[in-house]
């Protein structure tokens, strides 16, 4: 097999494209590529979910028949639980089309159910400013990824930490659910959730930028739209707490 030397700067042939971090292996216009449309699915997804949770929000029918009924509530869970049914024959066919965009839409829109109904008992100040900030944390984030990226800096290393907080997470949330320790508690629950997923959108965006090979597109839509949804419930269950 052949040695590609690493991109050393734009090449006319090329379109002129750069590369996105030093020793690139890779034509950077394909990466480019796979990174626009990455984020073009991306942008769906939270449209469509914007969408579903401002029906679910407006319609108060709608919240009123998942919590006033027990066939609501057993729908409820059903939808909780449905994006990790449809993530198994996701795995297997991610690179099949158009079911694999038909799996992460019945994916998308179970979330967003989620999301709208959680919103729904939220008050509307509260839903604003966790949206604001979740928007200005993402972008903030993005850029200064692709900015590090470019300057040889690597957040590999921030997966097992990530991974170990995580799990701390869900046992704290298994606590707090049966043994509830009060607004403070879902403060400091919120907060360390939210710097949590905060270094996921790093870690996954280092891992668009230099790892994922070109027909995993759907996996890293999915890895970027859980941080972005857990970002935003953290930051609600954050200020729904001190609120009050």
């Amino acid at each position: 097999m052949w040695f590609r030397p690493p991109y050393k700067g734009a090449d006319v042939e090329l379109g002129g494209a750069r590369p996105l971090y030093p020793m690139m292996m890779e034509p950077p216009e394909l990466r480019w590529a796979f990174i626009r449309k990455i984020y073009s699915i991306l942008a769906i997804q939270m449209l469509l979910t914007i969408a579903v949770a401002a029906v679910v929000v407006s319609v108060r029918p709608v919240a009123e028949f998942f919590v006033s009924s027990g066939a609501g509530l057993g729908l409820y869970i059903f939808l909780i639980i449905l994006p990790f049914i449809v993530l198994c024959p996701l795995y297997y066919y991610y690179q099949q089309h158009p079911v694999n965009f038909l799996l992460l839409g019945i994916f998308t829109v179970s979330i967003s159910f989620a999301v709208g109904l959680t919103c729904a008992f939220t008050k509307g100040e509260v839903i604003l400013e966790s949206a604001i900030l979740t928007a200005v944390v993402v972008i903030s984030l993005t850029l200064y990824t692709f900015w590090a990226a470019s300057r040889g800096r690597d957040f590999n290393f921030l997966g097992p930490f990530l991974f170990a907080a995580v799990m701390i997470l869900m046992v704290f949330a298994l606590i707090q659910m049966f043994f509830p320790m009060g607004r403070i508690s879902m403060m400091i629950y919120g907060g360390l959730a939210a710097l949590i997923f905060c270094g996921y959108i790093i870690y996954d965006t280092d891992n668009l930028i230099k790892r994922y090979s070109y027909d995993e597109y759907i996996w890293a839509a999915v890895a970027l739209y859980l941080d972005i949804i857990n970002l935003f419930l953290s930051l609600l269950t954050f200020f729904r707490a001190a609120d009050s």
